[in-house]
């Protein structure tokens, strides 16, 4: 996210709770290959007419009404869907039950949207990815470091989800490390709060000090991204207690 698209959202926070929110239901998959660099997963970019618009991020959309069987439970619907959106943005058949599930992210209700989304990973299966040059404008395979530095750089923008991940799957060296892990560890919940400090916007979820009342200047535990100018940082008290 650039300074100005910040300086939007910071906007948009003002004008919270005048307008009524749809809440949509959608599913993202890492796509994930071993590489001489290492870890990579494949992001795309989006259309800059369309939602999350110009952003770089992980195959997925909204869960269709059809997703999955009747009775299903949401996660399985969100399965089925991470796994027609990848057929259908890049062309690559994944087995939705071979997922490992990552994450779940809940974002504050700003706007006139948001996007209530699960995250899922798995092995990259083989063939070339191929895209309609329509929704999706460009796809690159990256390592997670070099996914980050593009960010810093300013060439990719992407949204707080996509760059908390990012930073997670930087700590692997491999895709068998990567999935183990998230086979071993429950789903990270995360509900976003936004506040500020001074100049920088921060988002933070539970074990925040300043989750709770959204008071980012609170001093104590820290698990937030302060959205920097010029550069995001994610912090974590128990990763670096651990």
């Amino acid at each position: 996210m650039s300074d100005d698209k910040i300086q939007k959202f910071s906007e948009r926070l003002s004008k919270a709770g005048q307008q009524e929110t749809q809440t949509i239901m959608a599913s993202t998959v890492l796509m994930l290959r071993d590489s001489d660099a290492g870890l990579e997963t494949l992001m795309l970019k989006k259309n800059s007419k369309i939602a999350f618009g110009g952003m770089w991020v992980f195959p997925g959309g909204r869960i269709d009404d059809d997703d999955g069987q009747a009775g299903d439970s949401m996660e399985l619907r969100a399965r089925a869907a991470a796994a027609r959106e990848a057929m259908e943005e890049v062309d690559l058949e994944v087995e939705a039950e071979a997922m490992q599930w990552l994450s779940h992210w809940t974002p504050p209700e700003l706007g006139n949207r948001r996007y209530i989304t699960w995250f899922f990973a798995t092995q990259a299966p083989e063939g070339a990815v191929t895209i309609d040059d329509g929704e999706i404008k460009a796809s690159q395979w990256l390592s997670p470091a070099n996914a980050l530095q593009k960010h810093r750089d300013g060439d990719i923008e992407i949204v707080p989800p996509t760059f908390v991940t990012l930073h997670y799957l930087s700590a692997f060296d491999s895709v068998a490390e990567a999935l183990a892990e998230m086979a071993a560890t429950e789903p990270r919940h995360y509900a976003t709060r936004i506040g500020a400090s001074g100049d920088d916007l921060v988002a933070m979820w539970a074990g925040d000090a300043g989750y709770e009342l959204g008071q980012a200047d609170t001093e104590g535990a820290r698990h937030r991204l302060r959205m920097k100018q010029g550069g995001w940082i994610f912090e974590d008290s128990d990763a670096m207690s651990s």
